[in-house]
């Protein structure tokens, strides 16, 4: 008996690492001066990847809506809103889909994938034909 209660425990915390390791769960956004803007959820749904403002952490700026946005963004509150959508797996990364800044309201081709040497941190990459910029995300906890 107290073997087979060792080997669950065991089993368990053996287990955590492999979980950490995924690009879906809620990550930290952060500005150039290092502070935290929002939480950003990754998540799957229907095969895709997409990530969806679920906090923006200063409370004077939770009630700002898009208003550089176009399409059916427009004018809709930021935190709550669906900012990277239709990324697929490719490789280690998943890639084809989009982010929007809904700062300047532009959307960018986009492609994500955890740091290799710390799975904690997402790169964020994204794309306006050859020109890229890569942001890292920390894991949030």
């Amino acid at each position: 008996m107290k073997n087979s209660s060792l080997l669950i425990v065991l089993s368990l915390f053996l287990n955590l690492p492999l979980q950490a390791q995924t690009v879906f769960g809620k990550w930290e956004n952060r500005n150039e001066k290092g502070r935290v803007n929002s939480i950003v959820e990754v998540y799957e749904q229907d095969n895709e990847v997409y990530g969806r403002v679920t906090r923006i952490m200063r409370e004077e700026d939770r009630d700002r809506v898009c208003t550089k946005c176009e399409g059916d963004l427009r004018n809709e509150p930021i935190e709550g809103m669906v900012i990277m959508q239709g990324l697929t797996k490719s490789g280690d990364e998943f890639a084809g889909g989009t982010i929007v800044d809904p700062k300047s309201g532009k959307e960018y081709r986009c492609k994500i994938w955890l740091d290799e040497e710390n799975p904690d941190i997402l790169k964020v990459r994204g794309y306006i034909s050859f020109f890229y910029q890569t942001r890292e995300w920390s894991r949030a906890e």
